[in-house]
């Protein structure tokens, strides 16, 4: 997928700036000045954004230079120290990555304290093509069950869950991705039973783990 460009249109973006999902993960983050975290594939930066206004010391990383990370780096191959931070974040962008249960690895790997992890929830397999259809970055959602089974590989245990229904307005979700004509169509189509009144309601997964 094409990124250059889309920074803004993420930072911006209501679903991503603001919520439920985000006020939780950054609660269970525990902010607080002297914390050092590290934001895993920051997007439009927010999760480091409100850590940092909590007082945190923090790292961003992300694969696409065009997000401006502190560090570029894939999220299977983080350049860190074993136990290097406190806390490390990852919000809405493990289904992205080609290997969730490695990257999960390796979060776990570079965190002493609590890893926090929101990403979409696996609902159907119609629901993952409109997902890749709109975006062929889209690897794949996992179920809870995947979920659970990668953090307990990685050595850590699972302390909180919780699932939040999130809500996007259609048309704009699409746009943010420059989904438009026939694709858009057949998107529309695979999502329709989870779409009402021109939003599309998918189910997010919070996951909190500390190191076993």
């Amino acid at each position: 997928m094409h990124w250059e460009g889309r920074y803004e249109a993420y930072r911006t973006s209501p679903g991503h700036a603001a919520g439920d999902d985000l006020d939780l993960l950054v609660e269970w983050c525990e902010p607080a000045p002297g914390v050092t975290a590290l934001d895993v594939a920051t997007g439009g930066g927010h999760v480091a954004n409100r850590l940092r206004e909590a007082g945190c010391a923090v790292i961003t990383c992300d694969a696409e230079p065009s997000m401006r990370p502190d560090v570029v780096c894939t999220a299977d191959a983080l350049p860190f120290q074993d136990g290097a931070f406190d806390v490390v974040a990852c919000r809405i962008a493990a289904h992205h990555f080609p290997s969730i249960p490695t990257a999960v690895a390796e979060m776990a790997r570079v965190c002493s304290g609590r890893m926090v992890i929101e990403d979409t929830l696996f609902h159907s397999e119609g629901h993952e093509r409109a997902e890749h259809l709109r975006d062929p970055s889209h690897v794949g959602s996992l179920s809870a069950e995947q979920w659970e089974a990668a953090v307990s590989a990685a050595n850590m245990r699972m302390t909180d869950r919780a699932l939040l229904e999130k809500r996007h307005d259609l048309e704009a979700w699409l746009e943010r991705s420059d989904c438009s004509g026939e694709t858009a169509d057949e998107v529309r189509g695979l999502l329709a039973d989870a779409v009402s009144d021109g939003v599309y309601t998918d189910t997010k997964i919070i996951l909190r783990a500390v190191p076993v």
